[in-house]
């Protein structure tokens, strides 16, 4: 049983602390790309080799180091506990994993399509050419297990440890995409991952403002040379987006709570909807219309015993999907709604709602993503309710 956590308002607020010795309560936006060189002695040497570029006495130039990116990444370290290193996307984030684990096999099944995407670049470039297995393939060693939990776009959990356990007996690695699940919701390190991935522009950032991706790994040196590829690979973030997701950061634990808390509201609500017959009613919405829903919390105990209880130990995710009865329907749903703004992406203050076939053509034509935001549990229901009252009315006009 992984430890119980907390996610800490106060390690969030004041875990750049030391820092910065500035006396600005709010942090300013840090926009210059080179700094002013320190003062050395006429006989003392300093080369970049000579630097802490985690806590460094100065900044020399942004593609290093800057103060927010600085600041953000402490903040990042702490509550992920590990070393966590910011990048420019999540996809750049995913890109820096591979060329510093150099897999020659790549276990995967499912989720984001575009790391599907990076690999096939990686097969077309000379000299890395990773083969991708499915997770329940047997493993060799050199092999890197890929594993996304929860998943998009279903929102259904994974087994960590099954998987680590799995690939750590070939002497492989194991990484966890843990996207739609950020602390507290889940700690893939207790379970045995060898690196942690987010797309910080989703929960991270929280505000549908930013492009970030974060890799936590376990160890400095590890975090040191992901340090230095990232330098001359160029993948970091730009200096606005670092300043705009050290202030989202400030208040994740209210957000995510609050969004998960929701969620797993909505998903039940959702879930008796499925199980109600044709022919009948719940809150005047008939059964049938709503064909299946996926999320941690009703997905049950699977045939090896493994209970999403033990792993999402602070809580369900905010992100999950329903299939509709037709995929005309599914197609109709997010235009009729008020609350729920149709867009792709996920995590921020706002629910958006994505008819999933329009992003990803393997999607199942049916099914509709769900992200859940800040709004009230009442107003987000009422809003779907009326929402499947009109498509149950076949002669009206949508």
């Amino acid at each position: 049983m992984p430890p119980s956590r907390k996610l800490s308002g106060t390690t969030l607020v004041h875990g750049d602390q030391g820092l910065t010795t500035d006396a600005n309560v709010a942090p300013s936006i840090s926009v210059s790309t080179t700094f002013r060189a320190a003062p050395t002695a006429p006989n003392q040497s300093r080369t970049l080799q000579d630097f802490d570029w985690r806590q460094p006495s100065h900044h020399v130039y942004s593609r290093w180091s800057q103060q927010i990116t600085t600041r953000a990444e402490h903040v990042l370290s702490k509550i992920n506990h590990g070393f966590a290193i910011t990048y420019a996307s999540g996809l750049a984030a995913g890109l820096a994993a591979l060329f510093h684990f150099q897999p020659k096999r790549i276990a995967i099944r499912g989720g984001y399509p575009g790391f599907f995407s990076i690999f096939e670049i990686l097969q077309r470039s000379n000299g890395s050419k990773p083969e991708i297995i499915d997770l329940d393939d047997p493993f060799q060693p050199g092999d890197f297990c890929w594993l996304e939990t929860p998943l998009n776009p279903t929102g259904e959990s994974r087994d960590i440890a099954f998987y680590a356990n799995k690939i750590h007996e070939v002497n492989g690695k194991l990484l966890v995409d843990s996207t739609f699940a950020p602390p507290p919701l889940q700690y893939p390190f207790d379970l045995g991952a060898d690196c942690v991935l987010h797309s910080g522009s989703k929960y991270f950032g929280g505000h549908s403002d930013l492009l970030c991706g974060v890799l936590i790994v376990q160890t400095e040196p590890e975090w040191k040379q992901l340090h230095l590829d990232r330098s001359f690979l160029g993948n970091m973030m730009g200096s606005l987006e670092s300043w705009l997701l050290l202030r989202s950061l400030r208040t994740l634990h209210l957000r995510v709570a609050q969004q998960s808390a929701t969620a797993t509201a909505l998903a039940q609500w959702l879930n008796a909807i499925v199980k109600t017959p044709h022919g009948h009613l719940i809150d005047n919405i008939p059964g049938g219309i709503v064909a299946h829903v996926s999320h941690s919390s009703i997905q049950g105990i699977d045939e090896r015993g493994f209970d999403p209880h033990n792993q999402m130990i602070g809580g369900w995710n905010a992100t999950f999907s329903l299939k509709m009865s037709t995929p005309k329907s599914a197609k109709q749903l997010p235009h009729l709604l008020k609350y729920f703004t149709p867009a792709t992406s996920l995590g921020g203050v706002e629910s958006l709602i994505e008819y999933r076939h329009e992003i990803d053509p393997s999607a199942d034509p049916c099914l509709v993503r769900l992200s859940i935001g800040l709004e009230d549990f009442e107003d987000l229901k009422r809003d779907l309710s009326l929402a499947f009252q009109k498509l149950a009315q076949p002669r009206a006009k949508l």
